[in-house]
């Protein structure tokens, strides 16, 4: 208990004058996943501290090179990411203010590397294995950097005429411009992975049939994502009509595709849409754009349930965007062919559905009418997989369904992101992609080449000031209003500037930094606790270890005959240092900890 010495089970000893050992002890391990939950929130499990580190000494490409070892496409993350990290950020914690702004830190890292900054990667020898890649979306692009880094030769099918997937086809340009995602995924993709675009698999005339795929691949990768609209459900006569042919009705998917692909799309005066997700809320911000003098997103609960960033709610505000809340679509009111509008029925919210949301329960007899011009239908999207010639046994919601090696119920093909999850997040996608990209090749190889472990490096002093704490969120810079709404491409976040990212990084506390006494020379003085800002080093008898074998709950004592150690308790410390600085036997260690991967 204590001991800063590596655990017995750890990879390796730090030899004489050594800096850093490797552990793949479970409490090792298991103290990362506790004590780093940014981190360990991210799907695509980002070294979130160490980037920050890197941003505060400067060391642009650096923090850039971290990100990319992670979650593929840094700069376009940085823009889009929906920040599953912020949420669990210890800085937002009650009583610690508001979380990081670790999306915009990952930004930063992308902007102000060197212009002549070189990308280093490890690479594996040639293996003669080829893998195709079906969609050259966020899951497909991140399987295939890793498959490509790993010795396979990679080839992905892609029917648009350009690699992205939704990136490209989804994403307004004002959220995400295509010289970033261009420069992303030339970085991602240029160790040799073969894009044929314009090749769609399917069994019709003009495409490849998946067999052709099998035969002339030794694995094949599914991550064509959801690329069918979810239909409206309507009552009444509404109930199985087919809105498609309905002049002024839009499908939020295919509205933006369709823009995407350079289709002229027009709107009317009034344009409602409906859905709650980051889809409906593009669609609302390109209808300002396109001109529409009124436009209102109609959700079935309410606004500070919608699963976006507060950010883009707020700058979806200040471009005129209405949210109204607790009401469902019923049905629609016609001339002729042309929508006139939208018939709803009011909602109260009920209990909490699995997953975090509200129920909406409608009110009996308060249905209503709204009128408008253009109604466009974003709640979400559907997997497709009429392309498929290999039937492929798929889940109640017809998505594929895979083993825990990635692998469907057909042997050698293999599924990602969307395609499997349903319609979730870029980071997801890039999380999962890479998660099954191991799995293809470990099935290729016989065997696991890479395993997780965790990088232990002594740290000499502190490396945060108390004073740091008090820092508040540095905001985003955005475009006048007048300037970003001349048309859909100008970027409305502007990005941080050095002085604002400086500020915003030193708010980290570091969490990966491992605060530890040693029982064996503490004096028990108590000093430590004398000067701790907050509850964290306590008094124990003893530790609980949990069934993974990581550390769990401690058993804390306040009878000095039971005390069997002073403990320093990770998850509430800080990290600002007092305790180190007011020890007088210089009992207590720093040490940094990050999840890594090894060879085998």
């Amino acid at each position: 208990m204590g001991d800063i010495k590596p655990p017995s089970g750890a990879a390796g000893a730090p030899a004489a004058g050594q800096r850093e050992y490797f552990s793949d002890d479970p409490r090792d391990i298991g103290w990362v996943k506790q004590n780093v939950p940014c981190q360990t929130a991210c799907p695509a499990g980002t070294n979130v501290p160490v980037y920050i580190r890197e941003i505060i000494e400067r060391q642009f490409g650096r923090s850039y090179e971290t990100n990319r070892e992670a979650n593929v496409l840094p700069g376009v993350l940085g823009r889009i990411c929906s920040r599953p990290c912020e949420s669990q950020c210890r800085h937002g914690w009650p009583g610690n203010g508001e979380p990081v702004a670790i999306c915009h830190l990952k930004r930063v890292a992308a902007d102000m590397k060197d212009a002549g900054h070189r990308i280093t990667e490890r690479l594996y020898s040639p293996t003669g294995k080829r893998v195709a890649i079906v969609g050259a979306g966020p899951a497909g692009v991140a399987a295939a950097h890793d498959l490509s880094l790993l010795g396979h030769d990679v080839v992905i099918f892609e029917r648009e005429e350009r690699a992205g997937g939704m990136l490209r086809y989804g994403i307004p340009e004002f959220r995400l411009p295509r010289d970033t995602l261009d420069i992303e995924l030339h970085n991602a993709l240029r160790l040799g992975v073969q894009v044929r675009t314009g090749a769609e698999i399917g069994n019709g005339a003009g495409q490849i049939p998946m067999t052709k795929l099998e035969k002339e691949f030794d694995a094949v990768l599914l991550a064509t994502g959801c690329m069918a609209a979810s239909p409206l459900p309507l009552a009444g006569e509404w109930e199985k009509r087919e809105l498609r042919g309905l002049e002024g009705v839009e499908y939020g998917l295919d509205f933006l595709v369709q823009m995407h692909r350079g289709v002229k799309k027009v709107v009317g005066k009034r344009v409602a849409v409906v859905g709650a997700g980051f889809t409906a809320l593009d669609c609302a911000r390109v209808a300002a754009r396109l001109g529409a003098q009124e436009v209102t997103i109609h959700i079935r609960t309410a606004e500070e349930y919608i699963p976006v960033t507060q950010e883009e709610i707020f700058e979806a505000k200040r471009e005129g965007v209405r949210i109204k809340g607790l009401r469902t679509p019923v049905g629609l009111t016609v001339e002729g062919n042309r929508l006139t509008g939208i018939e709803f029925v009011q909602n109260r919210l009920g209990g909490w559905r699995a997953g975090g949301r509200r129920q909406a329960i409608p009110i009996e007899g308060s249905e209503f009418h709204e009128p408008c011009d253009t109604l466009i239908v974003a709640i979400g999207q559907q997997t497709v997989n009429d392309f498929l010639g290999t039937k492929l046994e798929l889940d109640r919601w017809g998505n594929v369904r895979v083993g825990e090696d990635g692998m469907t119920s057909h042997k050698g093909i293999f599924a990602a992101g969307d395609y499997v999850n349903g319609a979730s997040t870029v980071i997801q996608a890039v999380g999962h992609g890479r998660k099954v990209a191991k799995r293809i090749d470990a099935w290729l190889m016989g065997r696991e080449r890479r395993r997780q472990v965790v990088r232990i490096v002594p740290v000499e002093q502190p490396l945060r000031e108390r004073a740091f704490d008090f820092i508040p969120r540095q905001h985003m810079p955005v475009a006048p209003l007048g300037e970003r709404m001349k048309d859909g491409a100008h970027e409305v976040e502007l990005g941080l500037d050095e002085k604002l990212a400086f500020e915003e990084a030193k708010r980290c506390y570091l969490c990966n930094l491992r605060y530890q006494i040693d029982v064996d020379r503490c004096i028990f003085c108590r000093a430590c606790i004398e000067v701790a800002p907050r509850n964290c080093i306590k008094l124990v008898r003893g530790v609980e270890v949990n069934d993974d074998g990581a550390y769990g709950k401690l058993l804390e004592t306040k009878e000095w005959n039971q005390v069997g150690a002073i403990w320093i308790d990770n998850n509430e410390c800080i990290r600002c240092g007092q305790c180190f600085k007011a020890c007088p036997v210089q009992c207590i260690s720093i040490s940094r900890c990050e999840l890594t991967e090894v060879e085998v």
